[in-house]
């Protein structure tokens, strides 16, 4: 069906890995193998992207980069269409009438801008790392999203084993044809950098970044 509205199932597909992912930048041959989609099919949908402008496109390291227009004129019903909704938390059993209406009181107490901060995201990407410990957050930047300033390229939070990261990381580089540089956290340190605006903290929290999984809001910009 949407495939049908859109005209081709490669466009679908790339129009889902853009808008899931919109601070990130890929090639063309990282495009192909995430859509499963012939070269050819790729380019061609790539240039109807661009033409349209829901697309852009840059030059670096010699390869031509693309990720999505945030301001292309149709970005948000495009995003709300095609986006990687933030996963929601489960909510508990109320066992009574009585704790249904206690409950309904203490949220209305409860500030709206602190209910935002409740939701979690999980994007399709974080599977990968599903087997590397108890994972609360991860974050990508640098290499993903070119941003020359970003102290690390990956960032995961939680109680993990450090030989099944670094597996990880090898599939990641062989994907990205990139060494990629990364910084494992537990969850009170990271809360504590957060608290004290330490120095590795701080610059990554103002790095360009696409929040892979958080189920804390972790990374959450104050």
């Amino acid at each position: 069906m949407v495939e049908q509205l859109f005209g081709s199932k490669t466009r679908v597909k790339l129009l889902k890995l853009f808008y899931s992912n919109p601070n990130r930048s890929f090639y063309v041959r990282e495009i192909t193998r995430k859509v499963e989609e012939q070269i050819n099919s790729v380019r061609r949908e790539l240039s109807n992207l661009l033409s349209l402008g829901i697309i852009s496109s840059d030059k670096s390291n010699n390869r031509l980069y693309y990720e999505v227009n945030q301001k292309y004129e149709h970005y948000e019903p495009l995003s709300q269409m095609f986006g990687t909704k933030p996963a929601k938390k489960a909510e508990p059993k109320k066992d009574s009438k009585k704790a249904d209406t206690k409950a309904a009181q203490v949220e209305s107490k409860a500030p709206a801008k602190e209910k935002e901060t409740n939701k979690a995201v999980e994007l399709a990407e974080a599977e990968q790392w599903s087997g590397v410990g108890n994972v609360f957050g991860i974050a990508y930047s640098g290499a993903y999203t070119r941003d020359t300033n970003a102290l690390a390229d990956i960032v995961i939070i939680g109680d993990v084993s450090i030989p099944k990261v670094e597996a990880v990381i090898v599939e990641l580089e062989k994907e990205k044809n990139n060494e990629l540089r990364y910084a494992v956290f537990d969850l009170d340190e990271w809360k504590y950098r957060r608290q004290v605006h330490d120095k590795f903290y701080s610059k990554f929290m103002d790095t360009k970044m696409q929040i892979v999984l958080d189920k804390e809001a972790l990374f959450e910009r104050n």
